[in-house]
Parts: C-alpha cells; sequence; structure tokens
C-alpha cells in the first residue's frame, strides 16, 4: 500500500461528512440525466499526470472546514468536454464515505496528491451521524485519544 497515491481536495461549502454526502444525491441524479449512469463525480479542469498509481487503489479525501474528515476510492477517470470545449476530468467515487482521523489542512486551489503514508486513518464508514464535532475530534486525535 505504501506506493498508493491520492488526491485531497477541498469540499467547498460543505458543513460536514453528512453535507457531503448529501452533495452526493444531488451529483447522482444529474449525471444519471446527462447520460453519463448513476454514478458519483466530481469534476475537475486538471487532468491527474499520475492516473495509473491513483486507479491503483487511491482515494479522493476530502478536506471539510478545513480537516480531513472522509475519503472515497476513486473508480475512474473519464472525460467531459465542457460547453467551453474544454477538456474536464470527472473523478468517478465509490459511492461509500469513509470517516477519517480528522487532520488539520489549510486551504489550497485544485487538489493536491496525497502520499498513503501522509493520508489520515481509518475511522469506519459514515453511517449518517457526526460522533464528535470535527474541531473536538482533531483536538483529541492531535492528543493521541482517537
Amino acid at each position: 500500500m505504501s506506493g498508493q497515491l491520492n488526491l485531497l481536495k477541498l469540499s467547498v461549502g460543505t458543513e460536514s461528512v453528512a453535507g457531503l454526502a448529501d452533495w452526493h444525491k444531488r451529483v447522482r441524479p444529474r449525471n444519471k440525466a446527462a447520460g453519463f449512469g448513476d454514478i458519483i463525480t466530481h469534476t475537475t479542469r486538471m487532468w491527474p499526470r499520475r492516473e495509473a498509481e491513483l486507479l491503483d487503489g487511491g482515494s479522493m479525501y476530502w478536506v471539510i472546514k478545513g480537516l480531513v474528515l472522509a475519503r472515497q476510492p476513486i473508480i475512474e477517470l473519464q472525460e467531459r468536454i465542457g460547453e467551453d470545449g474544454i477538456r474536464r476530468c470527472a473523478i468517478v467515487l465509490a459511492p461509500e464515505l469513509i470517516r477519517t482521523t480528522p487532520q488539520p489542512r489549510r486551504p489550497f486551489q485544485g487538489w493536491r496528491y496525497l502520499k498513503a503514508e501522509d493520508a489520515p486513518a481509518d475511522l469506519g464508514d459514515f453511517e449518517g451521524d457526526e460522533p464528535l464535532p470535527p474541531h473536538l475530534a482533531a483536538e483529541l486525535a492531535g492528543l493521541g485519544v482517537l
């Protein structure tokens, strides 16, 4: 697993993992109506150059309110051509959201690569509830309690 590569992405406008799950509920029908199938995607202008490494078990790690709080396995990358004629990358994500140990992250543009050894540990599948407020969970993780 040490060679695995992931993506790190800000979930802009999302307040919690539950909010991210709600966003997925809106994305799936839009993709289906557009003829792409019942899939969850995040579309970006840049195509990852390290595609093979991402598709070898990588995940999208989501930063919510300054903390990495969840991840989703990356299934595939699909080409999308926008109305402006620009090629984009639709990152197809597995439907399950996996909570992670909160890990602080500063704001950044776009996405970043995240090596497996730098990724936060999994806490388990998201079941629709937030066990602790994210900032409290981050403090406890920093103290080694979580």
